[in-house]
């Protein structure tokens, strides 16, 4: 999984704070408040975010309704494994993380692998 682009995750973003499909229009009124960008650029990016796995998109009227796939938590978590599955020793990338952590960090990163142990055993 690669990051996204400066616009690509400007576009996300606003779908993921929507949380309702879109059409290019709407990510467009959006985005006009703090960029200037013209219909088709903002097409060509969801279109491409769409080829890419990104988006899921259905015809409504004359116009596609764009969602995303993945939630930011998802999509974030898949970045963190395409790090870890970049990494020469895993353990040590983890260890070197977990060492900047600030202990509230640390104390949610303990839950969420017990969860995740739990989830695991049948």
């Amino acid at each position: 999984m690669r990051p996204f682009g400066e616009l690509e995750a400007t576009v996300m973003q606003v779908l993921w704070q929507r949380g309702a499909p879109a059409t290019v229009r709407e990510v467009l009124e959006e985005l006009a408040a703090s960029r200037s960008l013209a219909y088709t650029t903002v097409m060509t990016v969801m279109d491409n975010l769409h080829r890419k796995g990104a988006l899921s998109r259905q015809m409504e009227g004359r116009a596609w309704r764009y969602s995303p796939i993945r939630t930011r938590a998802e999509h974030s978590a898949g970045l963190l494994q395409a790090v870890l599955g970049a990494a020469g020793d895993r353990d040590e990338v983890l260890m070197h993380f977990v060492a900047d952590l600030d202990a509230e960090t640390v104390a949610s990163l303990r839950v969420a692998v017990e969860a995740a142990r739990q989830a695991q055993t049948p």
